[in-house]
Formats: structure tokens, sequence, C-alpha cells
């Protein structure tokens, strides 16, 4: 679904949406020449997340300056052109809605963009959390509230005193590309898991690159990223507003700022019973 909205005031202009994934979608950043872009499936546990994920693509028209992101968080929140158009899911009635609320105070953590290669996730058969052939490594069933760990890539992604949490350093458990391949393999309420890594690593790739911004140095000759990351948080004079009134380890919204193109991906998921296919 592709949104226009004429700008009227500030310095913010909606140029797309999308309804989210499981199949087909138009991707963000594809939407010239008419492009539509198709995701595949999403993974059994991210499955859970159908209907309660979605990327909405915003356009600004100031230089942005990273050392100013409150700044920047904070004049999006207050722009007539974003509050009729930013969704979230209603706490109680689970239907899309806008805020609907003044925005107080914002938060917004800087989360690093480094990685170019999803070699990153090589380590996973190294350390015999997964094996050669792809197949998740199983492990006696336990709870990490309120996940259930059932293989030992859920132990290494949840249970820190673990044998091979330090597989993923603390930096590195930072990372946006880490960050993204995690929610996807938690996924929703009521998931079930995928017993093979691939479907993981592949939906987090193309994801991972239709919302991060990329350039090749004209003096090195070498891709590196322009993108960047930061995971919101927005209060209102009650308490947090969004991206729900209640926080979860799932429920977030990562705010990716092409500043060379000037425009802002928002990837929302709010925890809960999903669209199962």
């Amino acid at each position: 679904m592709i949104l226009l909205a004429k700008k009227k005031a500030g310095w913010w202009l909606l140029v797309s949406s999308t309804a989210g994934w499981g199949g087909e979608a138009r991707a963000p950043g594809r939407e010239k020449k008419g492009e539509t872009g198709r995701f595949p499936p999403l993974p059994t546990a991210a499955r859970s997340m159908l209907g309660r994920i979605k990327v909405q693509a915003f356009g600004f028209d100031q230089t942005f300056q990273a050392y100013r992101k409150d700044d920047f968080v904070m004049a999006f929140f207050k722009d007539p052109n974003v509050i009729p158009n930013l969704k979230l899911l209603s706490d109680s009635s689970g239907q899309w809605i806008t805020l609907g609320t003044e925005v107080k105070k914002i938060e917004a953590i800087n989360v690093p963009c480094t990685q170019l290669s999803m070699s990153f996730f090589n380590r996973l058969y190294d350390e015999d959390i997964v094996r050669d052939n792809g197949h998740i490594v199983k492990c006696l069933d336990s709870f990490c509230d309120p996940f259930l760990i059932s293989d030992e890539l859920r132990k290494v992604l949840l249970v820190e005193d673990s044998e091979k949490y330090e597989v993923f350093s603390q930096p590195d458990r930072e990372e946006f590309l880490f960050c993204l391949f995690k929610h996807l393999c938690l996924g929703g309420a009521l998931c079930q898991f995928e017993d093979v890594l691939s479907p993981y690593l592949e939906t987090t790739k193309l994801i991972y690159k239709d919302l991060v911004s990329v350039r090749k140095n004209p003096q090195t000759k070498k891709i590196q990223i322009t993108s960047s990351v930061f995971k919101v948080t927005a209060y209102d004079s009650v308490g947090m507003c969004y991206p729900s009134t209640k926080s979860h380890e799932q429920t977030f919204s990562y705010f990716i700022v092409d500043p060379i193109m000037r425009h802002v991906h928002v990837l929302y998921h709010c925890y809960g019973v999903g669209e199962m296919p």
C-alpha cells in the first residue's frame, strides 16, 4: 500500500507504508517504478507476528544530525503530518489505530548498525548450536518467562547463564542485525518454532537489506552503511504510550534513518496473537 500525504506544516512527509509481511508486500525502498517487493513467507515462529508487524516510511526535508536524535524523534511525534498516519496496535481492541495522545517525552536508544554480511551468524554452526545440515540442536524444555526454551538457539538468545551465551558478545547483541534476527526467532504469542535455521536467516537478510541503506565509499571503494538506527519509546502525561502502554521484549519500534535520501523507516511490532495463516 502506498500512501501520499501533502506536507502542510513542519518538515515531515509520509511517503509510503507497508501492510506487513507474510509472502507478498510492497517492500520499503522499492516503491520506485511501481516495483512490488516480495518477501518470503515468515518463519513459523514469526508467522504469529502477522497482522502485528508493520513498516512505514516517512520523508523529511532537513539535514539529519545524529547527535540531535532526541530533537529529531520528538519533532517526528509532534508533526501534523505524522500524527494522523503513524500506526500502532490498540492494547484493548487489537486494531490498528493512530496515537491519539500528546507525546511529552521520548527515548531514542542508538542501535549499532555495522554488519554487512550474514557470516555474522556462522558461529551458530561453529559452536554446535546448529548442525552442519542446518537443523537447530534441541534441548530439554525450560522457560525464560514468557518464552519456551526448547532448543540451543533460543537458549543462546535468551539464557544469560547458559554455557554458550557468550558466543555473541554484548556489542554483538546490540547490533541491529542481531536484534532483527532475535525478534524473528522469538516471534509472537502462540508461536511454533522452525526446526532449521535457514528461514530465520533468509528473512532477516531480506528485511535488513530493505531497511538499511548502503553506499560505496568513493575513496576506499568499500561498501559502508549510511543508516542510523534508534529504538524508540514515547511517553505521554500518564506513562508509556508508544509502541504500546505495555512493555515486552517483542514489542518494539525501530527508526531507521537514511540521512542521504532523507527518509525514515519505522519498523513496528506489538507482541500478541497474530493472524495465523
